[in-house]
Protein backbone atom coordinates (compact mmCIF):
# COMPACT_ATOMS: atom_id res chain seq x y z
CA UNK A 1 0.00 0.00 0.00
CA UNK A 2 1.07 3.77 -0.84
CA UNK A 3 -0.36 6.79 1.07
CA UNK A 4 -0.07 10.11 -1.31
CA UNK A 5 -1.09 13.52 -0.01
CA UNK A 6 -0.38 16.65 -2.24
CA UNK A 7 -0.69 20.23 -0.83
CA UNK A 8 0.48 23.50 -2.41
CA UNK A 9 -2.25 24.26 -4.54
CA UNK A 10 -4.58 27.37 -4.93
CA UNK A 11 -5.19 30.31 -6.79
CA UNK A 12 -2.88 32.28 -8.25
CA UNK A 13 -2.77 35.14 -11.67
CA UNK A 14 -1.89 34.39 -15.16
CA UNK A 15 1.76 34.28 -15.15
CA UNK A 16 2.45 33.09 -12.00
CA UNK A 17 4.22 29.99 -10.39
CA UNK A 18 3.19 27.30 -7.91
CA UNK A 19 4.44 24.47 -6.41
CA UNK A 20 2.77 21.60 -5.44
CA UNK A 21 4.43 18.71 -3.34
CA UNK A 22 3.07 14.98 -3.02
CA UNK A 23 4.08 12.88 0.54
CA UNK A 24 4.54 9.49 -0.33
CA UNK A 25 4.24 6.60 2.93
CA UNK A 26 7.37 4.64 1.39
CA UNK A 27 10.32 4.88 0.29
CA UNK A 28 10.17 6.50 -3.73
CA UNK A 29 13.24 5.38 -4.72
CA UNK A 30 11.87 1.85 -5.25
CA UNK A 31 8.54 2.79 -6.89
CA UNK A 32 8.44 2.02 -10.75
CA UNK A 33 6.67 5.56 -11.61
CA UNK A 34 5.44 8.43 -10.19
CA UNK A 35 3.45 11.11 -11.56
CA UNK A 36 1.06 14.03 -11.64
CA UNK A 37 -2.08 14.29 -13.37
CA UNK A 38 -4.72 16.33 -13.82
CA UNK A 39 -8.68 16.87 -14.25
CA UNK A 40 -10.67 20.08 -15.23
CA UNK A 41 -14.41 20.01 -14.57
CA UNK A 42 -15.77 18.32 -17.89
CA UNK A 43 -13.00 16.62 -18.68
CA UNK A 44 -11.03 13.82 -18.40
CA UNK A 45 -7.87 13.02 -16.35
CA UNK A 46 -4.52 13.70 -17.88
CA UNK A 47 -1.56 12.84 -17.32
CA UNK A 48 0.44 16.55 -16.68
CA UNK A 49 3.87 14.79 -15.75
CA UNK A 50 6.00 11.92 -14.62
CA UNK A 51 8.95 10.96 -13.48
CA UNK A 52 10.95 7.26 -13.51
CA UNK A 53 12.77 5.19 -11.08
CA UNK A 54 15.63 5.64 -13.55
CA UNK A 55 15.51 9.29 -13.31
CA UNK A 56 13.46 10.07 -16.50
CA UNK A 57 10.81 12.38 -16.90
CA UNK A 58 7.73 12.75 -19.16
CA UNK A 59 5.55 16.06 -20.08
CA UNK A 60 2.57 16.90 -21.19
CA UNK A 61 3.06 18.91 -24.52
CA UNK A 62 0.99 21.68 -23.03
CA UNK A 63 2.99 22.16 -19.92
CA UNK A 64 6.74 21.49 -21.45
CA UNK A 65 9.18 24.31 -20.58
CA UNK A 66 6.71 25.41 -17.82
CA UNK A 67 6.13 22.50 -15.32
CA UNK A 68 9.03 20.56 -13.91
CA UNK A 69 8.91 17.42 -12.15
CA UNK A 70 10.82 16.28 -9.36
CA UNK A 71 12.04 14.05 -6.44
CA UNK A 72 13.67 13.99 -3.05
CA UNK A 73 14.31 10.51 -1.80
CA UNK A 74 15.55 11.18 1.21
CA UNK A 75 12.24 13.12 1.96
CA UNK A 76 9.57 10.89 0.11
CA UNK A 77 8.53 13.60 -2.05
CA UNK A 78 7.37 14.31 -5.39
CA UNK A 79 7.21 17.79 -5.96
CA UNK A 80 5.78 20.06 -9.38
CA UNK A 81 7.08 23.32 -10.21
CA UNK A 82 4.46 25.18 -12.17
CA UNK A 83 5.87 28.31 -14.13
CA UNK A 84 3.83 30.88 -16.76
CA UNK A 85 0.54 29.80 -15.36
CA UNK A 86 -2.45 29.92 -17.60
CA UNK A 87 -6.30 29.65 -16.96
CA UNK A 88 -6.05 26.43 -18.80
CA UNK A 89 -4.23 25.22 -16.22
CA UNK A 90 -6.98 25.51 -14.04
CA UNK A 91 -7.79 21.98 -12.28
CA UNK A 92 -7.71 18.86 -9.80
CA UNK A 93 -4.39 17.60 -9.33
CA UNK A 94 -3.55 14.50 -8.28
CA UNK A 95 -0.61 12.58 -7.31
CA UNK A 96 0.04 9.17 -8.59
CA UNK A 97 1.82 6.22 -7.60
CA UNK A 98 2.59 3.19 -10.03
CA UNK A 99 4.11 0.21 -8.37
CA UNK A 100 3.94 -3.55 -9.24
CA UNK A 101 1.04 -3.68 -11.05
CA UNK A 102 -0.78 -1.48 -8.73
CA UNK A 103 -1.78 2.04 -9.16
CA UNK A 104 -2.82 4.65 -6.02
CA UNK A 105 -3.92 8.19 -6.00
CA UNK A 106 -3.80 11.07 -3.89
CA UNK A 107 -7.17 13.13 -2.90
CA UNK A 108 -6.11 15.95 -5.24
CA UNK A 109 -5.47 20.00 -4.77
CA UNK A 110 -7.39 23.06 -6.61
CA UNK A 111 -5.33 25.24 -8.72
CA UNK A 112 -6.94 27.93 -10.13
CA UNK A 113 -5.39 30.12 -12.60
CA UNK A 114 -7.27 33.59 -12.56
CA UNK A 115 -7.03 36.99 -12.64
Amino acid sequence: QVQLVESGGGLVQPGGSLRLSCAVSRNIFSINVMGWYRQAPGKQRELVAAIFSAGSTNYADSVKGRFTISRDNAKNVVSLQMNSLKPEDTAVYYCNARDGGQSYWGQGTQVTVSS
